[in-house]
């Protein structure tokens, strides 16, 4: 390419939110960090529900990882946000919960996802980090199982099982999970989940993204003191996980680099 041409492009400004017709920003880095839950005029889930997930997490998966038509499942779907998300992108979609709290997601325990084997494009799901909050009154809610109790892990290895079994070979699964502070002890839930899925479901490691967490209860001045006061830390981010379902292709050959040129 030219080089004049390529000064032009680089001098292009960023396409700013409000120029792509209120869609999120394509995001290229492993920190996202979005200043509110939903985006556009249609609301995606419900930003009043403790513990919705933000819609710009999955339209970026979508963007990367699906195209129109493809068939994408949320087997915690709470709120609806991943169903908002995808029909408005033209992805077909299925939500599920222990718990509906929107009118097209499905009453269902995630533990068993009534869907054929190698169905499915791609998952997302924003499980429970822990017992911290109260989604339910089914005492099949995995979120009545602290993060400090190894059957937490156990039976969300059933749900990772589930999504494995129903993802098509080489497709792709977000989970995002954050970590717990509770009484003076930290538990790294995402390290525990992340692990789970590596070495135990046996998915492939895609990346691992930091997302912000703002518009949580403890962001406030009270809180702020009492970490500082018994110096403790606040949680300030929630992990991606990102993982694919094996396809038995092998790694293509990395290319040749001639480090000469780089002494």
């Amino acid at each position: 390419m030219p080089k004049e041409i390529k000064d032009k492009i680089n001098q292009q400004p960023l396409i700013s939110q409000e120029q792509e017709n209120d869609k999120p920003p394509f995001e290229t880095t492993t920190l996202w960090d979005y200043p509110k839950q939903s985006y556009g005029k249609k609301p995606k889930g419900n930003n009043k529900f403790q513990g919705v997930t933000p819609a710009f997490i999955i339209w970026n998966m979508l963007q990367r990882y699906t195209k129109p038509g493809d068939l994408v499942v949320d087997p915690m779907a709470s709120s609806g946000t991943a169903i908002d998300v995808c029909e408005e992108e033209g992805r077909k979609v299925i939500g599920y919960d222990i718990n509906p709290q929107h009118p097209k997601v499905i009453k269902n325990d995630s533990r068993k996802i009534p869907l054929a084997d190698n169905s499915v494009d791609m998952v997302f799901i924003d499980s429970p980090y822990g017992d911290n909050v109260n989604y339910s009154d089914d005492p099949a809610d995995i979120g009545k199982i602290s993060a400090e109790d190894p059957r937490f892990y156990e039976e969300l290895e059933k749900v990772a099982k589930e999504i494995y079994r129903i993802l098509k070979p080489g497709k792709v699964m977000g989970w995002l999970i954050g970590d717990q502070w509770v009484k003076r002890k930290f538990t790294p839930v995402g390290f525990k989940i992340y692990q789970m899925l590596v070495d135990d479901v046996k998915f492939e490691p895609i990346d691992l993204i930091c997302v912000v967490r703002r518009n949580q209860s403890s962001n406030t001045r009270l809180w702020h003191y009492r970490a500082q006061k018994f110096n403790f830390f606040l949680r300030g981010f929630k992990y991606l996980i990102l993982v694919k379902k094996p396809d038995g292709k092998k790694m293509e050959r990395p290319l040749k680099v001639d480090w000469k040129k780089y002494k």
